[in-house]
């Protein structure tokens, strides 16, 4: 099954990796769970199948606590990703074929671990400080955060939405 691919791809690359082999997979995942998580994550990963991502919400919410997302370039991180604020999942390749889209997520989810991601985590400046990591989360808060709130949405509605509305209703009286 090509989920369990993926899976077994990453614990690999993990278990290969200089992180020691340290991986948690948590089954049954809910809104619930979701709230500690985005609380507190280093990392969020995000492997929907594109483009079926509707919005992400969670990945949005890990972003504003501080956590760097790894997901597939759809729904939310398409726009918001700058290649300085986290890391992506493959191109922006839509496949016509789901098992060729697996096997190059994997392949992209194996190379960016491996190769980026977990050496940047434990990458460490002469007073032990992860300054490279820390330059990524600022970027990530930087440009997620007002990108991302409810402050923007709601003046966008009322901007582009509602006070055009109530305009057009004075016009007609």
């Amino acid at each position: 099954e090509p989920g369990k691919l993926i899976i077994q791809q990453v614990y690999r690359a993990v278990k290969e990796s200089r992180s020691g082999g340290r991986l948690i997979f948590l089954e049954d995942y809910d809104i619930n769970l979701a709230r500690y998580l985005v609380q507190g994550v280093d990392v969020w990963m995000n492997t929907p199948r594109r483009p079926n991502e509707a919005s992400g919400t969670s990945g949005m919410k890990a972003a504003l606590n501080g956590g760097l997302n790894f997901s597939i370039l759809d729904g939310w991180w398409r726009e918001g990703f700058n290649n300085r604020n986290g890391w992506s999942i493959g191109s922006d390749t839509e496949y016509t074929n789901p098992e060729e889209q697996d096997a190059a997520d994997a392949q992209s989810i194996y190379e960016t671990l491996e190769n980026q991601l977990i050496p940047l985590f434990y990458e460490r400046n002469a007073e032990s400080i992860p300054s490279e990591w820390l330059k990524m989360v600022k970027e990530n808060m930087r440009t997620l955060t007002p990108q991302f709130s409810l402050r923007r949405m709601l003046k966008e509605y009322v901007t582009d939405y509602y006070l055009p509305s109530i305009e057009g209703k004075k016009r007609n009286q």
